[in-house]
């Protein structure tokens, strides 16, 4: 289940990116879409940057944000996480996800992408996180980019990198 919430109107079509973006991550990797819930924040810079200072101490705008429910990486690098615990009882918060409409279209723009093939990347990536993937170091980054590649091209999505 996905639940989208909008803050800038600009993001009309968030809904059906959040869907096909996530309901391809989950494909990919194995995870049963209706136990998990993942929320979907469209805002702009403004939000965005008040978000990252408060969470990551950062001052400046980006162009996602995740906060993971559960810590599922493994501490090894290159390793992929473990799985999501479910909640015996119902739904599980997967955890949050947000995006600038601002910084996405300025940087779709500046790399002569598609928009909705950028944010369809940006929302895979900040899945992915929920997930328990990262990329701080190259063994992390490497799996985890060669993620995303395979699942942006179910969804006719060129190689970002």
């Amino acid at each position: 289940m996905i639940d989208v919430s909008v803050e800038d109107a600009r993001w009309s079509d968030l809904d059906a990116l959040a869907e096909r973006a996530i309901a391809a991550t989950f494909d990919r990797v194995g995870i049963e879409p209706s136990v998990f819930v993942v929320s979907v924040m469209g805002c702009n810079d403004e939000r965005i940057r008040a978000l990252n200072a408060d969470f990551r101490a950062k001052e400046a705008a980006t162009n996602v944000l995740s906060w993971p429910s559960q810590d599922l990486a493994t501490g090894r690098p290159g390793e992929t996480p473990l799985p999501p615990e479910q909640d015996p009882f119902g739904e599980t918060e997967l955890g949050d996800i947000a995006l600038s409409f601002d910084t996405c279209t300025s940087e779709a723009e500046a790399a002569k992408l598609p928009f909705a093939h950028h944010c369809l990347h940006l929302i895979v990536h900040g899945t992915l996180h929920l997930l328990g993937y990262d990329h701080i170091d190259d063994q992390d980054a490497a799996l985890m980019e060669g993620l995303e590649v395979e699942i942006l091209a179910t969804l006719g999505v060129a190689d970002p990198y």
